[in-house]
C-alpha cells in the first residue's frame, strides 16, 4: 500500500495528514479555511487520492501558515507514499477546463524540487481566500513532496474557476505519474535515481 502518515505542528499550526496514492478519491478536509477545503476536495478526488487533513491554524492572523504548511505536510505525505518511485510513470500532465478556463498542471517525480506557478488571477480574494496563497501552497508542495511542478493558465477570467482548475489539474497530472507502470523496471531515469 503506497500510503503515508505525517503530522507537523508548530506555534503557528497543527497538521495531520493521511494519504493513500492508490484510493478511490474519498477525501475529508478540514482546515478552517473554507475555499482551501473545497481546493483540497477537488485535488483529492480527481487525483483519486484518499486524503484524509485536519488542520488547526492561527488564522486569526490570517490563512497564510495554514495554507503553506499543509502545502508542506502533503508534499512529504507524497514523497513518502511514492517511496523508491520504482516502477511509476514519474511525469504526468493534465489540462483541465473549468468554464472559460483552461489550466495546464505537468509534474515530475524528479527529485527536484522546485514549481512554475504562472496563473494570474484578477481579483485578490475568492471569497475570504486570499488568491495568492494558492502558489505558496504549491511551491511548498513541490519542494517538500521532490517534484517539478508546472501549472499554467491558457486563458481564464473567473478567479474561483481559474485556482480550481488548477488544483484538479495538479490532482490529475500527479494520479497519472504515480501510476504504477508495468513496462517500466526499476526507478525510471536515465541516470538509474531519482
Amino acid at each position: 500500500m503506497r500510503q503515508a502518515h505525517v503530522a507537523r505542528a508548530t506555534k503557528e499550526t497543527d497538521i495531520a495528514i493521511e494519504l493513500e496514492l492508490d484510493g478511490t478519491g474519498c477525501v475529508d478536509v478540514s482546515t478552517g479555511v473554507g475555499f482551501f477545503d473545497h481546493m483540497l476536495d477537488a485535488f483529492g478526488r480527481h487525483g483519486l487520492f484518499d486524503l484524509k487533513v485536519q488542520a488547526k491554524g492561527d488564522i486569526q492572523v490570517d490563512d497564510h501558515h495554514t495554507v503553506e504548511d499543509c502545502g508542506i505536510v502533503l508534499g512529504q505525505a507524497f514523497a513518502q507514499a511514492i517511496g523508491d518511485k520504482k516502477g511509476i510513470r514519474r511525469f504526468g500532465s493534465s489540462y483541465v477546463p473549468m468554464d472559460e478556463t483552461l489550466v495546464l498542471a505537468a509534474v515530475d517525480f524528479s527529485g527536484r524540487g522546485q514549481a512554475y506557478y504562472e496563473v494570474p488571477v484578477a481579483t485578490q480574494k475568492v471569497g475570504t481566500f486570499d488568491t495568492e496563497l494558492a502558489k505558496e501552497f504549491f511551491i511548498a508542495f513541490a519542494r517538500e513532496a521532490g517534484v517539478t511542478l508546472h501549472v499554467r493558465l491558457i486563458c481564464g477570467e473567473n478567479s474561483h474557476h481559474i485556482i480550481e482548475a488548477a488544483f484538479k489539474a495538479c490532482g490529475r497530472a500527479l494520479r497519472e505519474a504515480c501510476e504504477d507502470d508495468p513496462r517500466v523496471e526499476g526507478v525510471p531515469s536515465t541516470k538509474g535515481s531519482l
